[in-house]
């Protein structure tokens, strides 16, 4: 009888629903953002560097902001940087969406097989980079090619890699975009997200062992932070104040996915360092003043032993995921032009324009010398060959850098494969 009744009982509790995150706007919706929370700029206080995590706790639901509706820099998070350096911040980004189009272009030409832009996404990686020291250690994702731009990494490199020609350093074993340079420490990128972040935290650890002065930086897109290393990251960073920077890019989708899947309709990704006792801080992904000024706090913040932080930085992906993708097969195609946080060149070019540091024409000078400094790269790249016309890294390179002492029986292979080589294509 008492099972019988807990049956009964059972039938009379309401049924339970299973949530399914579904974005706001689909393909034909009309976009109306007036519901995001959009903070007002330098109105966001900015703690010590070495402040208690807890104290960046509100940044966390916040958004740091420091270009106001009147192009004018305000609030304690104003990193006051020279006009020079604002030029170079803006040089940088500019040339990131020259290189992007010009090898947007190139993939559809059938020179490479695949390709990633960053378009509206510039500030995230370029201001960050100008915030680091040249020498601390960065683990990217795949949309942070402006780091290397900002480092002077040659545009040739990139390209050859791209095409993965005979003069790709990388020999041909990564996929297009998926850059690696120690000299320029840049850590390689992995198709398999997310596994970057344990790994920037290692190596964070192990300089503070050797008590170095370098910190590691790492990028991640906020769909990625669902994933399994993500949390064990931070687990360890904040376990052993490993000094180091977790920066989320939330670009509003992965992939097709929109933020809601890895938990943005709970609440921001900034507010996880919360749960972790780490430091936290949301930033406006737009606004190049904000993310540089948040950037250096954290890189601050780390190499004077006061721990990791956590950054979101709150933008949005303008263009397709990669060369593969149609977002317009998911997404209305209105939502770039009614994002609420602007474009991060014209934000920045603005700012300078009504310092009276900068002019259109001034702009419009530099936007066809950064193009023409791509598509000299280009030209010059292409002579080492582009995909699929022959000019790649010999077939025996293979057996090259895996082990330190090539084993007899690869020996044997290498060595059969140049000879097979110098028959094909004798010298």
């Amino acid at each position: 009888m008492a099972q019988q009744g807990g049956h009964a009982a059972q039938h009379n509790r309401p049924h339970l629903e299973l949530h399914v995150p579904e974005p706001k706007y689909r393909p034909g919706d009309t976009v109306d953002f007036s519901d995001m929370a959009v903070s007002i700029a330098g109105e966001q206080p900015r703690p010590d560097e070495a402040c208690a995590a807890a104290e960046t706790n509100p940044l966390c639901t916040d958004l740091i902001r420091v270009l106001g509706e009147d192009d004018m820099a305000h609030g304690p998070w104003n990193p006051r940087l020279s006009p020079d350096t604002l030029r170079a911040m803006l040089r940088d980004m500019a040339l990131v969406r020259a290189f992007d189009n010009r090898m947007y272009r190139s993939q559809r030409q059938g020179k490479t097989s695949f390709y990633m832009k960053s378009t509206g996404e510039e500030a995230v990686s370029v201001a960050a980079a100008h915030a680091l020291a040249s020498d601390d250690m960065v683990f990217p994702s795949y949309r942070q090619q402006g780091i290397l731009i900002a480092r002077d990494y040659p545009l040739v490199e990139m390209i050859n890699q791209i095409y993965s020609n005979r003069g790709d350093k990388l020999k041909g074993r990564q996929l297009p975009i998926m850059y690696s340079s120690r000299a320029y420490s840049f850590f390689s990128i992995s198709g398999n997200l997310a596994t970057q972040l344990p790994q920037a935290v290692g190596w964070a650890m192990a300089s503070a062992i050797r008590h170095d002065s370098r910190i590691a930086a790492s990028w991640v897109g906020e769909g990625s932070t669902a994933e399994g290393d993500f949390h064990s990251a931070l687990t360890f960073a904040a376990v052993y104040n490993a000094p180091c920077i977790v920066n989320v890019v939330n670009n509003q989708w992965a992939i097709s996915s929109f933020s809601g899947f890895a938990g943005a309709e709970r609440t921001t990704f900034a507010a996880r360092a919360i749960g972790y006792g780490i430091a936290g801080l949301r930033v406006d992904g737009n606004d190049p003043l904000a993310v540089y000024a948040a950037q250096d706090w954290a890189a601050d913040r780390a190499r004077s032993n006061n721990g990791p932080t956590l950054i979101e930085y709150f933008t949005y992906r303008a263009e397709g995921h990669s060369t593969s993708d149609d977002p317009s097969a998911y997404r209305s195609a209105h939502e770039r032009e009614e994002w609420p946080l602007g474009d991060p060149i014209t934000r920045l070019r603005d700012h300078l324009i009504a310092l009276g540091e900068w002019s259109e024409q001034q702009h419009e000078q530099m936007d066809e010398a950064v193009d023409a400094e791509v598509k000299a790269a280009i030209k010059e790249a292409e002579k080492n060959g582009i995909l699929g016309h022959g000019l790649h890294h010999p077939f025996h390179t293979m057996f090259e850098d895996v082990f330190e002492d090539l084993p007899w029986h690869l020996e044997e292979q290498s060595a059969q494969a140049i000879r097979e080589r110098r028959i094909k294509w004798p010298e």
